[in-house]
């Protein structure tokens, strides 16, 4: 893989790009936000490894510019900063994975197959229909009767995972492992969070609600 690591310790930098090397990636380094944004917006990477804390201008922020432009790249974000409202943050501008400082770094490795097998699982031009209900992965769009839907990045994998599985009863593990990486804390609320982001955006104003609850086992978008 062709990485781009945006982290301004040195040490940590160092250590990250001489262990991916050894797994045969290619790694670019940035040693603050301005030059991550830089490097980002003008190269082709297939993962963007993002710390929180940077120089000129914040991780998030980064993220969130980044995010304007290559919707379908990959971002991880490593910090300290590891509390539920920090990884929710991220999450809201748009990485596809939290890993908190410090970690081994066999985790950072499973977190980037993690997301490159989620990159690869739909081919471009995929598209899914449920009723009236129409997602086009290619172009990220979402329209409900004709109407355009603006989903966050976590948003719409969400409701991508869902409607690969329509009317399958998908319990909140496999939703933590599919959207948002493998050790995802289960026991904070934030998939059942994000289901009524959806549930707001997707089902409210409609007649037929297409998100459902299965209690005790999981959620579901059926037909």
């Amino acid at each position: 893989m062709n990485i781009l690591l945006i982290e301004d310790e040195s040490k940590v930098a160092a250590f990250i790009k001489k262990g991916l090397e050894e797994q045969l990636h290619n790694v670019t380094l940035a040693y603050d936000g301005l030059m991550g944004v830089k490097l980002a917006l003008e190269n082709d990477f297939d993962l963007v490894i993002l710390d929180v804390v940077l120089p000129y201008t914040s991780g998030f922020e980064v993220c969130k510019q980044i995010r304007q432009f290559k919707m379908e790249l990959p971002i991880l974000m490593l910090s300290a900063l590891g509390t539920v409202t920090d990884k929710v943050t991220g999450l809201e501008n748009g990485a596809d994975d939290y890993l908190t400082k410090p970690f081994h770094f066999e985790e950072l490795l499973a977190r980037i197959n993690a997301l490159d097998r989620r990159r690869n699982k739909v081919l471009p031009g995929t598209y899914f229909e449920i009723e009236d209900l129409r997602m086009d992965c290619y172009r990220k769009t979402v329209t409900r009767a004709g109407n355009l839907i603006m989903l966050t990045v976590k948003e719409f994998t969400l409701l991508e995972t869902l409607m690969f599985n329509k009317n399958r009863v998908l319990s909140r593990a496999y939703i933590a492992e599919a959207v948002w990486g493998i050790n995802f804390n289960r026991g904070t609320n934030l998939i059942d969070v994000y289901i009524n982001y959806l549930r707001t955006k997707i089902d409210k104003g409609y007649p037929k609600q297409l998100i459902h609850t299965i209690v005790g086992m999981g959620y579901m978008i059926r037909d």
